[in-house]
């Protein structure tokens, strides 16, 4: 019912005589997501304002909001005239979720079953938005691809505050959400969220993102940049359904298999360890490992100018020349 056909039913009322039969219909009290905030001037408030619930036609998301210029004023005599009121269309927010640092999926949780169509996308707090479900592939990817570009933007914008804190060494390259693929007994995989982060000459793993500076301290693992290999999978190298994997093999021969969302989301990550790795290798410029050759304790030095030179640990003699 909209404002001008109750004012025709009140004048009918009024010229319907001493007797007037009505029928009432019943109105459920309308949904809390429906009630949205009213301007003071609205017409249409509640009588009882301790009862919490607007009235009907405010529920539908029609609203009398008061603009002084506005020339086309209501008239109706069982209504507070008062001119500039006009009906407003508004948007009711039924969940809020946070970008920053915020993750999506195709997938249902822990599987490599990519749902058709359809994702959902969880904030850092845990709060999700639920499944959304698209009408075609083409809405769902385009969906995908402005969420992971407005994730992305955040965490570059936020990695450069939070670079301003950290010394040139130890300044973060990458920061972002990915899926963790690990056996488990009772079924063939199970994928968890891990959040990757490289900054300075590790890559650290979390269970959420590192918010202060003591949690860069409580990081499930770390590895240093240039003592791990990563490998970009091809399609005959995948494990499961899952697309967009890539593999991370420590210096200890632990293999670590992780899935992202997007082809984009793999290439900024391959990217990412690039750089990271190679900012490393040019600030340490040579590293040497303790080795053992032919029973003997040897030492190993591998030089990114000069090459490989290998000594006896003892009396620090070269057995082999540079290569």
């Amino acid at each position: 019912m909209d404002f001008r056909t109750a004012c025709e039913e009140v004048q009918v009322l009024r010229n319907a005589g001493e007797e007037v039969t009505l029928t009432v219909s019943f109105l459920k009290r309308a949904p809390a997501f429906l009630k949205l905030p009213l301007n003071e001037d609205c017409a249409c408030a509640p009588s009882d304002q301790s009862s919490g619930t607007s009235s009907p036609l405010c529920d539908s998301g029609l609203h009398l909001n008061y603009h002084p210029n506005n020339t086309d004023t209501l008239s109706c005599s069982s209504w507070p005239t008062s001119p500039g009121l006009r009906w407003e269309k508004r948007w009711c927010d039924l969940r809020l979720i946070p970008l920053l640092h915020s993750r999506f999926s195709q997938y249902v949780p822990g599987t490599d079953l990519s749902r058709q169509n359809a994702f959902q996308v969880i904030a850092v707090d845990g709060v999700c938005s639920g499944i959304i479900q698209c009408l075609s592939d083409e809405d769902c990817i385009d969906w995908l691809q402005a969420i992971a570009t407005n994730i992305s933007n955040l965490t570059k914008h936020n990695i450069k505050k939070i670079n301003r804190n950290f010394p040139v060494n130890q300044q973060i390259v990458y920061m972002g959400w990915c899926e963790a693929r690990e056996q488990d007994p009772l079924q063939e995989c199970v994928y968890s969220p891990t959040f990757l982060a490289l900054r300075g000459s590790c890559l650290y793993k979390f269970l959420a993102p590192p918010v202060t500076t003591w949690d860069w301290t409580r990081a499930e693992k770390t590895f240093s940049v240039y003592e791990i290999m990563c490998k970009i999978l091809k399609d005959s190298d995948l494990l499961d359904r899952r697309k967009h994997c890539f593999t991370v093999q420590s210096e200890s021969g632990e293999d670590l298999y992780f899935s992202v969302e997007l082809d984009c989301d793999l290439a900024q990550w391959e990217r990412a360890f690039q750089t990271a790795t190679f900012l490393e290798v040019e600030r340490i410029q040579c590293k040497t490992y303790a080795c053992v050759l032919e029973s003997h304790l040897m030492g190993l030095t591998i030089d990114f100018s000069a090459g490989f030179i290998c000594f006896d640990a003892a009396t620090k003699v070269m057995c082999s020349g540079q290569l």
